[in-house]
C-alpha cells in the first residue's frame, strides 16, 4: 500500500529518496514485477521451444560472470579477502553457467538438422 503512497511522499517531502524503507518498497515492487511478467512470458511459450530459451538465456546469464569478475578483481590495501575468494568461486560457476548454455545449444540444434545418408 504505501508503495502507492510513494510519489506523494517524495513530492511533499515526507521520505526522503534515501530512506531504507523507501528504498526497500521500491527494490520490492521491482522484484515482484519482475517475477509476474517473467511467470507470465515462460508459461505463454510453447512446450517446444522451451529448450531453445532455456540454453539461450543461460549463456545470456554468462553476464554475471562480469559481476563476479569486478568481485574477484577488487583486491583491497588488505590483501586478497573472502570477498575476493568468493568473486572467484562466481566466475568458475559463471563460466560453467555459459559453457553449459552453449553446449545445450548445440545438441539441441544438432537435433533439427537433417540426418546425412
Amino acid at each position: 500500500m504505501t508503495a502507492v503512497f510513494l510519489p506523494v511522499l517524495l513530492a511533499t517531502g515526507l521520505a526522503s529518496p534515501e530512506d531504507p524503507a523507501v528504498k526497500f518498497i521500491r527494490l520490492l515492487t521491482v522484484f515482484l514485477l519482475a517475477m509476474w511478467v517473467g511467470f507470465e512470458v515462460i508459461t505463454k511459450v510453447p512446450q517446444r521451444l522451451h529448450t531453445p530459451l532455456t540454453s539461450g538465456s543461460n549463456a545470456i546469464s554468462g553476464i554475471t560472470a562480469v559481476g563476479a569478475l569486478v568481485a574477484a578483481g577488487g583486491v583491497t590495501a588488505a590483501g586478497f579477502g573472502f570477498g575476493n575468494l568468493l568473486g572467484l568461486v562466481a566466475v568458475v560457476f559463471a563460466m560453467i553457467n555459459v559453457a553449459g548454455g552453449f553446449v545445450v545449444t548445440y545438441r539441441m540444434l544438432q537435433m533439427f538438422n537433417p540426418k546425412k545418408k
